[in-house]
């Protein structure tokens, strides 16, 4: 898709526009927001009109436009910036807001997981790239096969063995049973009396 090339006549018509248009949408932002945002919601619009010049309802062919005819469609596309830009500073703030309260929850000590890396390194190189795409990843055996150009099949089982595989080394490692928790030191276990 090529771009066309803006003729003097759409320079002529938007110099126009702007000079008529520009000090009253200016003054409209500025009641409606914080001098620095009217500033950029009033560059938006002036690109906007840049790029709708050949929709402005009133205004003509030549070089001169009267405000009373192009200000109200101007108005309406200094609102919808404004809202744009309203709804792009709430985004913001909301992402702030999550990012401040999952910084907040994060572990003071990061986790080790060195065992878990040593294990991961014994398994061969395909098994270990089943196991990362399923447990990182989440994908599923089938999305997998996609991945690596194995079966469902054939991808469930390896996965099958490697976590098995992973199991045993880790369970060889600590000398308890993976994913399973003992009731050492635990005050109210099961069949203790309080």
């Amino acid at each position: 898709m090529t771009e066309q090339v803006p003729s003097r006549e759409s320079h002529a018509r938007f110099e126009a526009l702007a000079q008529a248009v520009v000090e009253p949408l200016h003054r409209y932002l500025v009641r409606r927001a914080d001098a620095d945002v009217a500033e950029d919601v009033l560059s938006e619009t002036l690109l906007v009109l840049w790029r709708r010049i050949d929709d402005v309802p009133g205004l003509g062919a030549g070089p001169v436009a009267d405000p009373d005819d192009v200000l109200p469609w101007c108005y309406g596309v200094a609102r919808g910036c404004l809202a744009n830009a309203r709804r792009a500073d709430g985004r913001r703030l909301r992402l702030v807001e999550r990012l401040t309260r999952t910084r907040e929850a994060l572990p003071t000590a990061p986790a080790d997981h060195t065992e878990l890396h040593a294990a991961l390194d014994k398994l061969g190189a395909l098994d270990r790239e089943v196991v990362l795409l399923w447990a990182w990843e989440e994908l599923t055996p089938r999305q997998i096969a996609e991945v690596t150009g194995m079966t469902s099949n054939a991808v469930s089982i390896r996965l099958h063995r490697a976590k098995k595989k992973l199991a045993a080394l880790l369970e060889r490692k600590n000398g308890a049973p993976v994913g399973h928790e003992t009731d050492e030191g635990k005050k109210g276990a099961v069949g203790e009396r309080p």
